[in-house]
């Protein structure tokens, strides 16, 4: 028991040390990703949108900046997830904002949690999606009274240059590489329809 204990805490001795032995370059081009993505969304937003409700947004793309940017091969980083993500977000908070009333302790939590139902179901999984749902039932009346635009403006429109920033930025090094093509998502699902199908095609299956 001591020794696999011992093991066990070499091992993610092991995987911290890899995880945070990271180039300085690394460092700067994902301060420079962030740093544009965001002012373009800033500004773009900010001819549109009062002060505050442009700070709620840029939290939530902020957020989604950390993971396009600096965590670029996480599955939680890829295209899919960072628009599908964003988007059935706000669509499930703007669905919740119509149909039930402006009850801030019952739409907030019903806005988060059918966001989430709703990533898993279409495998879309972004964290930041669920304050891009929250802010569609608890931010000021401008972005109340766009409805379902606020799917297409403001939501869809920052995703589009988060990433097209992130295919400029992530892969302007040999070492950057986005979208991640062979990411461990994409592999473990892989794995889990062949093992599937394995398992339906040997013949203690077919007795």
């Amino acid at each position: 028991m001591k020794q696999h204990l011992h093991r066990q805490l070499r091992i993610y001795r092991y995987v911290i040390y890899r995880e945070t032995l990271v180039d300085p370059w690394e460092h700067f081009w994902s301060f420079i990703g962030a740093f544009v993505g965001i002012f373009i969304i800033a500004y773009i937003q900010s001819l549109h949108l009062p002060s505050l409700e442009n700070i709620f947004l840029i939290g939530s793309f902020g957020a989604s900046s950390v993971l396009v940017y600096g965590a670029i091969q996480s599955p939680l980083a890829q295209p899919r997830n960072l628009i599908g993500g964003h988007v059935v977000s706000a669509i499930a908070g703007v669905t919740v904002a119509q149909l039930l009333p402006d009850i801030i302790w019952l739409t907030a939590p019903f806005a988060v949690a059918l966001s989430i139902v709703c990533m898993q179901h279409t495998r879309t999984l972004h964290p930041p999606g669920g304050a891009t749902a929250l802010i569609a039932v608890s931010s000021g009346t401008k972005i109340s009274s766009m409805g379902y635009w606020y799917v297409l403006s403001p939501v869809l429109s920052g995703c589009i240059i988060l990433f097209l920033v992130a295919l400029i930025f992530n892969n302007i090094t040999k070492k950057r590489h986005y979208p991640v093509k062979k990411s461990r998502l994409r592999r473990s699902r892989r794995q889990h329809l062949k093992t599937r199908f394995e398992t339906s095609r040997s013949p203690s299956s077919l007795d």
